[in-house]
């Protein structure tokens, strides 16, 4: 049986990630060895500047996906929020895992809330979408770009002097991250990433021995909504680094969609839900995406991208 080899980023977090699927997959085909091969992604490398700034798709993907595709690596793992909304031709994800707490936490010095926090506070983070939405609920604050992994931008927070950080609670959990200065934002205060919480695991189209043993590791309900929530960010045309928010939930037959779209300054919000069939997940993002982009979407997402009003 040939040796799988499994594409990852070297952070804490991606290896942990990336070694519950090489558990996983070992345990599913007896006999297979598996290795973990580390890659530095371009997101990885530029670390003085923020993520918004470094342009382009696939900051934190391009690397290990041409690994796929020349052949150094027959499987990837990846945070399925870090996924452009198309793939390069030749590569698919082949299975979305079970989704962890989607939400995002706010962790400050002193343990307080987001609307607790003391006159102009200093937040830290390098989102687009987490700073007008914090911006959107305290005018009043100031967003300090930090970067790096969980554990960097836990130590920035003293080491910067700021308030509060965000973070995903995913990644948190995934680590093992306790903290009682924990704060859980719920959706209606930050609605999440698109595919926040859920894994990616990426491999080659032809690879039909891949394919079929990483379809294994497929929740379907996560898979599901994830499905709304890619189709509402590839009509939008984002990145992982825009003010775009999504997030979908499958209760048996029926999804629920919601989705956002913001200015920097969070001035302007445009949020839209919808709900529908969990066999139209696909259409049903794209309606929301359509009615956002009606409604004044479209002429924040051109400011933003450097466009100008259209």
């Amino acid at each position: 049986m040939p040796k799988l080899i499994i594409a990852t980023r070297g952070s804490e977090l991606a290896l942990a990630q990336a070694r519950w699927a090489a558990r996983q997959l070992s345990a599913l085909s007896p006999g297979l060895e598996v290795e973990l091969q580390l890659f530095k992604t371009k997101g990885d490398k530029i670390l003085d500047a923020p993520l918004a700034k470094v342009g382009g798709k696939g900051l934190f993907v391009k690397e290990i996906e041409d690994a796929l595709l020349d052949g150094r690596a027959r499987v990837a793992v990846h945070s399925m929020k870090d996924m452009p909304a198309e793939l390069p031709p030749g590569l698919c994800i082949a299975a979305v895992s079970r989704r962890e707490d989607p939400r995002d936490v706010l962790i400050s010095r002193d343990g307080l809330g987001l609307d607790e926090l003391p006159a102009t506070p200093r937040l830290g983070t390098s989102s687009l979408r987490r700073q007008a939405q914090l911006l959107a609920r305290r005018p009043d604050a100031m967003v300090v770009s930090v970067r790096g992994n969980v554990q960097t931008r836990l130590r920035k927070l003293e080491e910067l002097g700021l308030d509060a950080i965000v973070l995903a609670a995913a990644g948190l959990d995934r680590l093992g991250l306790s903290d009682p200065r924990r704060v859980d934002l719920a959706p209606e205060l930050m609605l999440p990433a698109v595919g926040q919480g859920a894994l990616a695991i990426e491999a080659r189209a032809d690879d039909a021995f891949c394919l079929e043993l990483c379809a294994r590791l497929a929740h379907q309900p996560t898979a599901v909504a994830v499905e709304a929530e890619r189709a509402f960010l590839g009509r939008l045309e984002g990145g992982c680094q825009v003010p775009i928010a999504g997030h979908a939930v499958v209760d048996g037959d029926e999804i629920v969609f919601e989705g956002l779209v913001a200015s920097l300054d969070g001035k302007r919000l445009i949020r839209r839900r919808a709900v529908g069939r969990a066999d139209e997940a696909g259409p049903l993002g794209l309606a929301v995406a359509e009615e956002i982009l009606a409604d004044g979407g479209r002429q924040i997402l051109a400011e933003v991208y450097g466009r100008g009003p259209q």
